[in-house]
């Protein structure tokens, strides 16, 4: 690609950008904007099947209902064969869209008999809505005849609030059979019972005006009565509804208070201003100029990334929220490895120029940027498409990242960067530029020349002690397993008076729940977490801890069923084990398969001492630890990646050389890059770590371990692993890219072109 087409490119991508910045507003997840998301499974029924089809025809008897309630911008989409995911926006008590979203039954009208205490075939004896025993008989109208109810007011007469029934089919018929026979009845006889999942939600009399023998004909019908606001509108919204084909049962229902939104959006907005301002002085710091036009592009992809998320339309949850402020920091990797490896020739050739150096610095780097990034989009894509909810966000912003990162790296830092040395003045200070001097800890590591991989054995011990200590971990002290791989309900509340969680558990225990996990959260906040808890029970729940912790607001409230934690829990362990066999696959083909072994057991190592340093601190394993965990496998390669891919190099260089020292040369060799890239990464992550709430603190710490463990396997775990199996399986240099000759052909310092 010429330079000039690079620089249309860069200049027309930010253009788009700032165009969707402007033009569209980001699309929240409810996570952030707070709300309810309730997730229905439909069931087999005796004469009907839970299926595709099924299940679609049952979500459009559920969207009445939801449209019925008057939430703004309600969303309902199928996921899967049998899932329905309803989410209600701005919605925070779920007890009301659970009765009236989570009827099951059928929709029928039924005529009330005399009561004689006795039920007869195809009778029941039920309560009506005020709780007084009603004999109905067998069915005259299913949800089927229904077509459309809504609550209105009566203006005119005064006469209260009303459902208006329209009818469909054969339903205005049926509707008109039942009616005249009851009109010519006396007392409750004159009544007729709606039923739905068992129970009546209403139970009219026919008025007088009605005629005998004639009944309500014209196809609709009115129920009249001293209705609240919001019971018409209930009313109205399940008898809309009408009937279900196939049962549904909730496995998932989360809220999400929107003071809780508001704050990570605060943390993680003020950890990314944070994260880019410290990553960007460190990088003018080490690299000066260079390093000043990097930061630059660092804003670039900010802004870049950012706007693919709008114009996508893709919904920004938490995860995917604190993936967006982690990618920040690991977007500067790949210009690291390009002025690193400027740096390299330029110190082997100063008189040819830095411009030269800079050119060859992009062609050398490239395969280790490929590849290192191609690993970090298996563990993205491995999310998206194993993991579910907020998590499945994290997938899709750390993939938006990764390729906005890679463009602002390889075309607009290089526009910006090329742009600069061409400026004579500037290419004839090299030191001022950040890529005269190949820096202290190179230096001093090439005057030293310490040989690491002499003691490769002891290294690997270590490793192997720290591997020991973190699953005696996980059997001593146990996963803390969250609501989302157990099943259960967990419940966070804000009180505005200081309640300890002993205070706390003793008011839980008194309230009838005393196997509850009660914790503190925070300083205000008090977590609650039970196998099983309804929504009746989560109040009483709430008014207990009322009397102790003053005024409680509902801040988070999760509810997971058994079978879906199942699911969710085999689902991470295929995640991780797919991880892992993707990785091994993609580097023994790039690679050889002595250096795919080493990176993933390196990257094995790192897994298993992040979940055991949990498993001690007693952390919550959630679904925002597996984002976590996912990253760091793509972390973990990344860094063993960049080290193979100079070993690599240097092996094809000297075949016949001695696989240790080659290998320690070139982990010597990438030491400045490792250093300077998680440097990157950890001032985002300590500004998360500070700032954010409870969920983005864990998945700071989490990849914050993740990073350093990771730094040290890279050079001390998988070297000398792949050293170790090279010697048992002695092969010859794995087939690397051919690099290109350079663009330009400068001469001297001035970087003239000839």
């Amino acid at each position: 690609m010429s330079r000039t087409v690079r620089t249309l490119l860069a200049f027309a991508i930010i253009a788009l950008s700032v165009y969707f910045v402007i033009d569209r507003p980001a699309r929240l997840g409810l996570d952030l904007r707070g709300g309810t998301q309730i997730v229905l499974e439909t069931k087999d029924a005796p004469n009907a099947k839970a299926n595709r089809e099924s299940t679609d025809r049952a979500l459009e008897v559920l969207r009445k209902r939801v449209d019925a309630l008057g939430v703004s911008e309600p969303s309902m989409t199928r996921s899967g064969e049998r899932r329905i995911i309803v989410e209600l926006p701005d919605l925070q008590d779920p007890t009301r869209a659970a009765e009236v979203i989570g009827k099951t039954a059928q929709l029928t009208a039924h005529p009330v008999l005399a009561n004689d205490g006795k039920a007869a075939k195809g009778q029941q004896i039920i309560p009506d809505e005020s709780g007084q025993p009603i004999k109905i008989g067998p069915a005259a109208l299913t949800g089927e005849g229904i077509g459309k109810a809504t609550a209105g007011f009566d203006t005119q007469q005064g006469q209260g609030w009303f459902i208006t029934i329209d009818f469909r089919g054969n339903g205005g018929k049926a509707w008109q059979q039942v009616t005249a026979k009851a009109a010519c009845a006396q007392g409750d006889e004159r009544r007729i019972a709606i039923v739905l999942d068992g129970k009546v939600i209403s139970s009219p009399g026919v008025v007088p005006e009605v005629a005998c023998g004639i009944g309500i004909a014209g196809g609709s019908t009115q129920i009249t009565g001293d209705f609240t606001t919001q019971e018409a509108k209930d009313l109205a919204a399940l008898v809309q509804g009408g009937s279900l084909p196939v049962p549904v049962e909730i496995i998932e229902q989360r809220v999400v208070g929107p003071t809780l939104g508001d704050e990570a959006i605060e943390a993680s907005w003020q950890a990314a201003v944070i994260g880019i301002a410290l990553t960007g002085l460190f990088i003018i710091w080490i690299y000066r100029l260079v390093g000043a036009l990097a930061t630059v592009a660092l804003a670039c992809y900010g802004l870049i990334s950012y706007a693919a998320l709008v114009a996508l339309g893709a919904t920004l949850t938490l995860p995917g929220l604190a993936g967006f402020v982690l990618a920040i920091g690991m977007a500067v990797d790949a210009n690291v490895l390009v002025f690193e490896r400027a740096r390299e020739e330029y110190a082997a050739q100063p008189g040819k120029g830095v411009r030269r150096a800079l050119t060859v610095g992009f062609d050398k780097a490239f395969t280790a940027i490929a590849d290192s990034n191609v690993t970090t989009l298996l563990a993205a894509g491995l999310l998206f498409f194993l993991a579910s909810g907020p998590v499945r966000g994290f997938g899709v912003t750390l993939t938006i990242g990764v390729l906005a990162s890679l463009f602002s790296a390889l075309v607009v830092t290089r526009v910006l960067v090329e742009w600069a040395l061409s400026r004579r003045a500037i290419s004839r200070r090299p030191k001022l530029t950040g890529l005269g001097s190949t820096g202290r800890v190179r230096d001093w590591l090439e005057r030293r020349n310490p040989d690491l991989m002499k003691r490769s054995r002891l290294w690997l011990a270590v490793s192997g002690v720290a591997v020991c200590l973190a699953v005696a971990g996980v059997f001593v002290k146990g996963l803390n397993l969250g609501v989302e791989f157990t099943g259960g309900r967990l419940v966070e509340y804000s009180t505005t008076k200081t309640l300890d969680a002993d205070t706390a558990r003793e008011a839980v225990s008194a309230a009838g729940f005393p196997r509850a996990v009660v914790q503190s959260s925070g300083d205000d906040d008090i977590t609650v977490r039970t196998e099983k808890l309804t929504n009746v029970e989560e109040k009483r729940i709430q008014t207990a801890l009322a009397k102790e912790g003053g005024q409680v607001t509902k801040q988070r409230d999760e509810l997971i069923g058994p079978s879906l934690g199942d699911e969710l829990r085999t689902k991470a362990l295929i995640a991780l084990g797919v991880a892992l066999l993707a990785q091994l696959i993609y580097l023994a083909i790039r690679f050889r398969w002595t250096f795919g072994a080493g990176s993933v057991l390196a990257m094995a190592h790192d897994v298993i001492i992040v979940v055991g340093v949990f498993a001690w601190l007693g952390k919550p394993v959630d679904g925002v630890f597996l984002a976590a965990l996912l990253t760091i496998i793509g972390y973990s390669v990344n860094d063993s990646v960049v080290v193979f891919d100079r070993i690599r190099e240097l092996w094809q260089a000297d075949p016949k050389g001695r696989f240790a020292a080659l290998a320690n040369r070139g982990a010597l060799q990438t030491v400045p890059r490792t250093v300077n890239t998680g440097m990157g990464a950890l001032f985002i992550l300590a500004a998360l770590a500070v700032l954010g709430g409870d969920s983005l603190t864990d998945f700071a710490i989490a990849l914050l371990i993740g990073i350093i463990v990771g730094t040290w396997s890279s050079v001390f775990t998988a070297t000398p692993i792949a050293i170790l199996l090279q010697g048992r399986s002695p092969g010859t240099p794995p087939a690397g890219r051919q690099q290109r000759r350079p663009e330009h052909r400068p001469v001297g310092d001035s970087g003239a072109v000839v």
